[in-house]
Parts: structure tokens; C-alpha cells; sequence
């Protein structure tokens, strides 16, 4: 695979990527091991849309996982495990033995009569189950469907019927922080509204109490004693389906984002290598949860891919102190730090004294995702834990890109804060006007778009592959269209702006307004609401809600504590609103149109600029709204 190595072999393996993709990715693709070789490298139409990769090609990304290394890397580490009590018994899993664990609940599932095809859904904490569980699934070709287990019994029941699915694979418990969290019995509860799930393999954490349902519910433990340690590989066609990934958007309920076998491995696998600049026994820490595609591609999928040795880490990054980061960094000699700004930003605030304790002189590369990264931030960063000496790639891409797009290669591009810099070889992002016109030059703004197909892009929406076509490939024609805004400045790097439609990006979650809005609307004494984002010092955005309530409610701050309860119970905490403002009205357009722009500057305090108020159906509702301003 090509590993770029100095910034004018950059250029000239970009402009071979642009000039003739499909060979560049094949040539990408021969180091891999393949049950059969492709026909075609690619075949593509944004418009249907319909975008397949090495078409006729026969593999198991398993075995390019494990399988391969297990001559020449048997006996290295794959992850070591930093429980969320510092005190735990450290854990460090070699190939050879994540091998042996993935084969053995490989036959797990097959036993309970799993099979390719299958929808698995996977509801745990940040242990190395959940990475076994993950490639289980692949091993046998079952689809797997990690959700994130801090969403609430309501999200994950929904995620569960939307795909189908025949088992799930939980715990008991989990620990997080200096609490403990009941899992199973969230599981549980979703279950109620569930018939499709006839297994329930739940592996032991904390070793609380919890009921098991006769029949359909089993021990981890108890099923992995006696199951083999082989497992032979199912052979999978390069477009099989991989992984179902819920994410918010715009509209409606949380859209389940499809990605196939051979593209995802090869483009991971690729991004990985050359984004970070990993070399053989380093130690690579990415600080996701595999809950989201961060987890997926660069703490399971392309370290592993790579013969990398990973962190996996279980805990917060603020217990039992705001030094924990920085504690693990020296505790393992971790070479790349990859985190999130809310993460950064957080740490800052909480001091420099957490920092000073620790040498952090194994760093190489720092790494951000999830959201720009802020000035402020990227220098405290870059300064405090990079002592100056690591380069930042600030990398931008989706859950439905699969993988990096827009980053800077570590030690070889110019960085510069607050920019993604440049596309990857393979990439072809344009800037678009509101109409589609392309925005040519530098010093530019408009909305981002990409023009080509790289080999991680999204296969379809699970269920719905209209939805596909609508959310990304109907805006403009012959155009991915990513939902961002972008700026390119005098020398062509890229910088992301932020959100065009209503998704907020909340601590690196995408969150859609329109499932909070239906999450308030359920309270019984809420006539309607309105949900937008604002600047958040910790969190990059914050949820500002403005409600309407009946006159019944007499006492707000009951009324506000009810309806963080009901966002809680229906989507989880993460998508609970900082600010809450009850409203007398909503500033809407005649033909009924809530006027989000007026709200979102009102949220920011911008409320000197709001612009042309006197189309609204009542103009008078913005000036009270203003004046009860939180």
C-alpha cells in the first residue's frame, strides 16, 4: 500500500488518484488477501445512487484483520485495555489471542443459529468484548450494529426494529466514571417492543444483579468455554453489506448508514496508515467509542488492518482526576493521540496542573475529530500536550464517508488551526452556490460537495434507499453533498464551517433538531417547540430549546426539569438542551415555516442583527422572545 512520505510525493500520488482512480485504488488493493480478485475496480452513478467497488471480489476483511498477521505478529500486542478504574488488573490482548476470541464467539453466534445476512445489534461499554463481538460478526458475515450505550431504551428500541434484528450482545453493566451504569436493563426495556430479537448474549462487567429471560437470554462466559477456538471465514462478495451506523438526520428518525466489505477495508486501512504516518510498534490511542465511525474505523477496522498495537479505553477522560489522559499517554507510551476539541477544550478548563505531572514525551502525532477544532483549542493542544514538536492532523469526515477525507498528513503537511487542509489521494471535494454552481479559485466559500467516489463512501440507507439518494445525492446533481459548509482559503486549504442543515454537532454527536423537537413534543403540557444550536465553550455546540407550553404549567422550572427527563428517556443525555426558554410563539413565515435563522441569533445573542422580521406571520412573537432571552 503507498505510504506518502513527503509532501511533493503527496501531490503526485493526488494527481494520479484524480487522473486515473481506478487504478490508484487497485493498486491500494493488491496487499490485500483476497479469496478472488475483482473483474472491475469500479462502477458508478450518483444520480440512482449505485456505487460499487472491486465488483466480482471474494474476501473476509477478518482474515486481512488477523488471519495475516498471525505468522509474523502472532505474539504482538492488538489492544491493550485501560479499564475505567486506573487500579483495575491491565489487560493486553495479542493477535494470536484476539484471534482465538473472535473464532470462539464467531461459533458462539453461529450456535444460536446466526448466519450471514443476519442483523446483529451490539449495546455495550468500551471493553474488549465489544471489538470481539464486532469482528464476530464479520468473521460469519453477519451485519453488526453497534449502538452507543448511552442512548436511551426508546433509541436503541427503534434502531433495533428499523434493521430487524435477530440477537443482541450486551452486558450486565458498565462503569463510567465514578458510577456504575445499568445496561442490561436498558436492553430490556427495548426488548419489550422487540420481536425480532430471539438471543441475548450478555458478558459479565460489573457483576451486578439482573434478570435473564429463559430461552432467549445467555451468559457470555458460560457460551465461550466451550466453543471452538477455529472458525473458518465466511466468503464475502466486496459489496456485502459490513456494518449498519445509525445517524441523526434532519429529518425524521436516525437513518441506518450501510457500508460494504472491500472499499471500507481498503480505504481505512489506507487512511490510517498515511493520515497518523504509523510505523511498526508504535502505539496508536483513539479516544472514541466504537459506538460511533470513529471506533469503527480507527480503533477496530484500520489499526487492526495495519498491524497496529491500540489503547482501548473504558473510562472519562475526567476521572478519577482531569489528568487520566495524560496519566495513560506516559502509563503506555502512546506514539498518536487521536481525541475530540469537546475533549481538549475540557481539559484545558480544567488546568494546567493536570497536564505538569506527566512527561508525554512519546508523543509523535496529536490527532482531532468529531468537529473543527477551535484556534483556542488547537493551540493549547499543540503547545501543552504536543510541547510544540507534534504535528495536529485535524482530520474532517462522516459516519458516511467510512473514513478520513480532508486532513492533514502528519509531519508532512503545513498545518495551519482550524483547517482540514487538504484532500486525500482519491478525494475530489468542490465547493457549490446555493443553485449548484461550482465555486472555482481560492479564497472561497460555499457548500462541500465531492465529486468522485472514494471506496468508503455510503452504500445506501438500510430499508430506504431513497433516502440515500435524498439526503446525499439529490441536492446537486452528480454531487455527494456532505451537509457542510466550507471555506478555501489562498492556498487551497479547506476549512469546515459548520452544519447547512438542521443536524448539530454536540461534543462530536450528530444530533437532529427535529428528533429533539419530537422528543419535547411528547411531554403532554408542550403545544410545539423549536430546537437550534449555539457556541458552547466545552461542547463546540449546546441545545437551545424554545418551547410552547399550555397554560396548565404553572411552575417553568418543573416544567424544564420534565422535559429534559422525557429528551433522556427517548433519545439518552447526550441530546438533552443546556438552555430551555418557554415561549408565547415561534417566529414562522406565512405559509407556516418556523424561521430557524431569527432563533439560531437569538440563541447566539446576536439580537441587534436579526435581520427582516416584517414577512413574519407575527412579528410581535421575536421581540418577546428576545425580551425572556435566557
Amino acid at each position: 500500500m503507498t505510504r506518502i512520505t513527503s509532501i511533493e510525493q503527496y501531490h503526485s500520488e493526488y494527481k494520479k488518484s484524480v487522473a486515473s482512480p481506478e487504478l490508484f485504488w487497485e493498486e491500494q488493493a493488491n496487499e490485500f488477501t483476497w479469496k478472488r480478485k475483482w473483474d472491475t475496480v469500479l462502477n458508478w452513478d450518483f444520480a440512482t445512487p449505485s456505487v460499487n467497488w472491486f465488483l466480482g471480489a471474494k474476501l473476509n476483511i477478518t482474515e486481512n484483520c488477523l488471519d495475516r498477521h498471525l505468522s509474523t505478529r502472532g505474539e504482538q500486542i492488538a489492544f491493550y485495555f485501560e479499564a475505567n478504574d486506573p487500579n483495575e488488573k491491565k489487560r493486553a490482548i495479542t493477535y494470536r489471542e484476539l484471534y482465538s476470541d473472535v473464532c470462539r464467539f464467531a461459533n458462539v453466534l453461529k450456535g444460536r443459529g446466526i448466519k450471514k445476512g443476519d442483523r446483529v445489534c451490539l449495546y455495550m461499554p468500551m471493553i474488549p468484548e465489544l471489538a470481539i463481538a464486532v469482528l464476530a460478526c464479520a468473521r460469519i458475515g453477519a451485519i453488526h450494529s453497534v449502538v452507543f450505550a448511552g442512548f436511551s431504551a426508546t433509541s436503541l428500541a427503534g434502531r433495533i426494529q428499523d434493521m430487524d434484528s435477530c440477537a443482541v450482545v450486551t452486558t450486565d453493566g458498565a462503569y463510567r466514571g465514578a458510577k456504575s451504569i445499568s445496561i442490561k436493563s436498558v436492553v430490556d426495556l427495548a426488548l419489550q417492543e422487540c420481536p425480532s430479537v430471539l438471543n441475548t448474549i450478555v458478558y459479565k462487567r460489573t457483576g451486578e444483579k439482573i434478570d435473564m429471560q429463559k430461552g432467549r437470554d445467555i451468559w457470555w462466559h458460560e457460551e465461550m468455554e466451550s466453543a471452538s477456538a477455529e472458525c473458518a471465514a465466511e466468503i464475502m462478495d466486496s459489496e456485502d453489506p459490513l456494518f449498519i451506523l445509525y445517524t441523526s438526520g434532519s429529518t425524521g428518525k436516525p437513518k441506518g448508514v450501510v457500508h460494504s466489505c472491500a472499499g471500507y477495508m481498503v480505504f481505512t486501512k489506507y487512511t490510517f496508515e498515511n493520515v497518523f504516518q504509523y510505523n511498526e510498534k508504535e502505539i496508536f490511542w483513539c479516544t472514541a467509542d466504537i459506538g460511533w465511525i470513529t471506533g469503527h474505523s480507527y480503533i477496530v477496522y484500520g489499526p487492526l488492518l495495519a498491524g497496529a498495537t491500540s489503547v482501548m479505553f473504558e473510562g472519562v477522560p475526567t476521572f478519577p482526576d482531569a489528568g487520566r489522559f495524560w496519566q495513560v499517554i506516559d502509563k503506555y507510551k502512546v506514539t498518536i493521540f487521536y481525541t475530540a476539541p469537546t475533549a481538549i477544550r475540557a481539559l484545558e478548563a480544567a488546568g494546567l496542573e493536570f497536564v505538569k505531572p506527566y512527561k508525554l514525551d512519546s508523543l509523535r502525532v496529536l490527532g482531532s475529530v468529531g468537529e473543527p477544532i477551535n484556534i483556542e483549542a488547537w493551540e493549547w493542544y499543540h503547545k501543552n500536550i504536543g510541547k510544540e514538536n507534534c504535528p495536529i492532523v485535524d482530520t474532517w469526515w462522516q459516519t458516511e464517508t467510512g473514513g478520513i477525507l480532508i486532513s492533514p498528513i502528519a509531519g508532512i503537511t503545513k498545518t495551519k488551526p482550524g483547517f482540514a487542509t487538504l484532500p486525500l489521494p482519491g478525494i475530489q471535494p468542490v465547493l457549490v452556490d446555493e443553485k449548484g454552481n461550482v465555486i472555482e479559485g481560492n479564497n472561497v466559500e460555499g457548500n462541500l460537495c465531492i465529486k468522485f467516489p472514494w471506496p468508503s463512501i455510503i452504500r445506501t440507507t438500510y430499508g430506504d434507499h431513497e433516502r440515500c439518494r435524498t439526503n446525499y445525492f439529490a441536492t446537486y446533481k452528480n454531487l455527494y453533498f456532505t451537509g457542510d459548509g466550507c471555506r478555501r482559503d489562498e492556498d487551497g486549504y479547506y476549512r469546515i464551517t459548520g452544519r447547512v442543515d438542521d443536524v448539530m454537532n454536540v461534543s462530536g454527536h450528530r444530533i437532529g433538531t427535529a428528533e429533539v423537537e419530537s422528543a419535547i413534543n411528547m411531554h403532554s403540557d408542550i403545544v410545539e417547540s423549536a430546537v437550534v444550536s449555539y457556541p458552547h465553550d466545552i461542547k463546540g455546540q449546546g441545545i437551545y430549546a424554545f418551547v410552547i407550553s399550555t397554560k396548565q404549567h404553572q411552575d417553568i422550572e418543573l416544567l424544564k426539569k420534565e422535559i429534559l427527563a422525557e429528551v433522556t428517556k427517548i433519545i439518552g443525555p447526550i441530546a438533552k438542551p443546556d438552555k430551555i426558554q418557554i415561549v408565547p410563539g415561534l417566529p414562522k413565515t406565512r405559509s407556516g415555516k418556523i424561521m430557524r435563522r431569527i432563533l439560531r441569533k437569538i440563541a447566539e445573542g446576536e439580537i441587534e442583527n436579526l435581520g427582516d422580521t416584517s414577512t413574519l406571520l407575527d412579528p410581535a412573537v421575536v421581540e418577546e422572545i428576545v425580551l425572556g432571552r435566557i
